[in-house]
C-alpha cells in the first residue's frame, strides 16, 4: 500500500464510529488527476483509499479521521455520513468521460480492502454502498457498470437472488426504500431519483427511474435483506 496524506481531513465526531462503507469511481482521465485532485486543499474532496486499475492501493486519510467524500448524503435515518463512513475511490473515468468496466486487479484489491474493513469495523455486507445510493439526486458512482453481485457473492454487498414481480403500488414503492435506506422522497422528481438510484444499484440492465413490476419486486427482494437495525443518530 502506498501513502499520500490529504490535506482534506478533519476529526469525527465523539462517538462516532465506521459503519459504512461508500464507493466511487474518480470520473477523471487517470490516478495522478485522481490523486491531486483528493489532495489538493482548494478541492476540499478526499477519500480514505483510492484503488487504480492495476490494484495499486492509496492510504489518503486514516480511517480514524473523517474524509469529505459523501457530500450531503442521507443513509437510513442519518445526514452527514463522512461522520460514520470509508470513501474508498476506484479510478475508472465514469460517465462523463466513458464509463468503463472495472478491471479484475482492482476488484480483487478492493474485496481485500473490504474484508480488512469488515474485520475491523462493525461494517455488513448491508453497509456497503455506492455514493449514487446515499446522493441520488446528485450522484451516479459508481454507475451501472459496477460489478455488485460480485460483491454479494463475496459476502460483501447485498444481492437479490430471489426476485419475482410485482404489481406495482407506489405508497408501498415508498416504503420500501425508506426501509432499505434511501432518503423517503418529497415530490415526484425525488421519488424518480430514488428509484433510478435503486435501478443503477439492483437493476443496472434498465435505469429509467419509473415504477414497474420488476422494479417492485426487487423492492421487495432487497427491503428483506436490509431489514437490520438503522444506524445510531
Amino acid at each position: 500500500m502506498r501513502v499520500r496524506r490529504s490535506p482534506n481531513r478533519d476529526a469525527r465526531p465523539a462517538g462516532a464510529r465506521v459503519e459504512l462503507v461508500i464507493l466511487h469511481y474518480t470520473g477523471m482521465s487517470g490516478a495522478a488527476a485522481a490523486l491531486d485532485r483528493l489532495c489538493d486543499p482548494t478541492a476540499e474532496v478526499s477519500a480514505h483509499y483510492l484503488v487504480e486499475e492495476d490494484g495499486t492501493l492509496w492510504s489518503l486519510v486514516d480511517e480514524g479521521e473523517r474524509a469529505w467524500h459523501a457530500g450531503i448524503s442521507y443513509w437510513r435515518g442519518r445526514e452527514r455520513l463522512n461522520d460514520v463512513s470509508i470513501g474508498i475511490e476506484l479510478v475508472n473515468p465514469g460517465h462523463a468521460h466513458g464509463l468503463v468496466p472495472f478491471a479484475e486487479a482492482q476488484l480483487r484489491r478492493l474485496e481485500a480492502l473490504l474484508a480488512e474493513l469488515f474485520a475491523r469495523w462493525p461494517i455488513g455486507p448491508a453497509g456497503v454502498l455506492g455514493h449514487s445510493d446515499v446522493a441520488p439526486d446528485r450522484k451516479l458512482d459508481p454507475g451501472e457498470r459496477f460489478p455488485w453481485p460480485r460483491l454479494a457473492r463475496a459476502g460483501l454487498a447485498l444481492w437479490p437472488e430471489q426476485v419475482s414481480a410485482r404489481r406495482p403500488d407506489p405508497v408501498e414503492a415508498d416504503r420500501l426504500a425508506a426501509a432499505i435506506g434511501y432518503r423517503p422522497a418529497a415530490d415526484e422528481r425525488q421519488r424518480r431519483a430514488v428509484l433510478a438510484a435503486f435501478q443503477r444499484r439492483f437493476r443496472p440492465w434498465r435505469v429509467d427511474g419509473r415504477l414497474d413490476a420488476e422494479t417492485m419486486g426487487l423492492l421487495e427482494a432487497v427491503a428483506a435483506l436490509s431489514n437490520g437495525p438503522p444506524i445510531r443518530i
